[in-house]
């Protein structure tokens, strides 16, 4: 079932993949689908791409059919267990890079589990991450970076927070295929996360 879930990402037509979502919603747990099925395939046309066998667009209609996957399945995702939100999230990824499927599954994924998540999309200038957070009083920024050009990026805003005086409110975690533990402890993020699930773990430990 999950391999049919990745398998139907890979082929990038929509109508597959929501296909695919209803056959699977009887029988997985929605966050299941997501993370083993829809994101396993995902990162499939990610190094598909990479090696040239794929191209941009069906990159582009991949992430497409993988957004409305989740979509049906939001609404079957238990919200926050109490009414009140466990925490507010910016997440983004850092400026000079424009990739977003990870960075949008982990905003899905929290904002699953409860958090009010604010997606500021991707090759975002360093300030705007600031500024957002400023403005809806967040208590943690995500930084995604997925070319290792683009990782200086998540230490410039933990400099700016240091220089706006905000860093001792806001938490802050990393993320993206270059980034690592030992990264996030060189530039003094919070926490880093490998992937979706253990982004909402470390959330909740951070903030709830």
């Amino acid at each position: 079932m999950l391999q049919e879930l990745a398998d139907a990402i890979i082929s990038c037509k929509k109508d597959t993949v929501l296909a695919a979502v209803e056959k699977a919603k009887g029988e997985l747990e929605p966050s299941e689908i997501i993370e083993k099925g829809l994101a396993a395939g995902m990162n499939e046309v990610g190094i598909l791409f990479e090696r040239g066998k794929l191209f941009l667009p069906h990159v582009m209609m991949a992430a497409d059919a993988m957004t409305a996957g989740v979509e049906v399945l939001k609404d079957l995702m238990p919200e926050g267990t109490s009414g009140s939100k466990l925490g507010v999230i910016v997440n983004g990824t850092v400026e000079g890079d424009v990739h977003d499927i990870g960075k949008s599954i982990v905003s899905t994924m929290l904002q699953s589990a409860g958090f009010e998540v604010h997606d500021i999309g991707r090759d975002v200038p360093i300030r705007n991450f600031i500024e957002k957070a400023k403005e809806v009083n967040a208590d943690m920024i995500g930084l995604s970076a997925l070319m290792t050009t683009t990782l200086q990026g998540q230490k410039d805003v933990i400099e700016l927070l240091k220089e706006e005086g905000l860093r001792d409110k806001i938490k802050v975690m990393v993320g993206g295929a270059p980034a690592t533990q030992a990264w996030a402890d060189k530039i003094g993020a919070d926490c880093y996360a490998e992937n979706a699930s253990e982004a909402v773990a470390k959330a909740k430990e951070l903030l709830a």
